[in-house]
């Protein structure tokens, strides 16, 4: 199980993104870079879609602090295409397939009986080492508030307090 302080496992999974074209990605392609490892259980289901809707409303704010987006999920990309057709719109980040659960399962995020990751949110740094890992409960959806201010937090470098905003002060090192 991947864990924070660990480096994070090698990814590599086809998928697709914008109205549905292909894409191939390797995590170790993005070292020197901030990245978010987001996994979810399905397309077509109720909460996945407020959460992808969010990251494209908010992605803006991702590339601003040069931040990487990898959403994955056991869906095949003929699936992730259609469901980017029929329901998201275009999806200016990766969603990647993992058939099967290998990726899930190698980063501690699949839960075996469903067959399906939970989710799970991993923050890796530009070193490849997992600085942030969350996991919610299949019913509840993320804050991605929350996962903006712990990007922010991190990449100050120093200790940050309980609540800490951006532009307040940080405990320094």
């Amino acid at each position: 199980m991947a864990t924070v302080l660990d480096p994070a496992p090698e990814l590599r999974a086809a998928g697709v993104r914008g109205r549905g074209d292909p894409v191939e990605v390797r995590l170790s392609d993005l070292r020197g870079r901030w990245a978010v490892v987001f996994f979810y259980p399905r397309d077509f289901t109720p909460v996945c879609p407020t959460e992808l809707r969010e990251l494209t409303r908010r992605v803006a704010e991702f590339r601003a602090l040069d931040v990487e987006l990898l959403a994955l999920s056991v869906d095949d990309v003929a699936t992730h295409r259609r469901w980017i057709a029929e329901a998201l719109g275009e999806v200016p980040f990766p969603l990647l397939s993992d058939p099967g659960g290998a990726i899930a399962r190698a980063w501690g995020a699949l839960l075996e009986p469903q067959g399906v990751a939970t989710r799970a949110t991993f923050v890796v740094d530009p070193d490849g080492v997992i600085q942030q890992a969350t996991f919610h409960n299949l019913a509840v959806g993320r804050s991605i508030s929350e996962l903006l201010r712990v990007l922010e937090a991190l990449r100050t470098g120093d200790r940050a307090p309980a609540d800490w905003r951006p532009g307040e002060p940080t405990l320094g090192r």
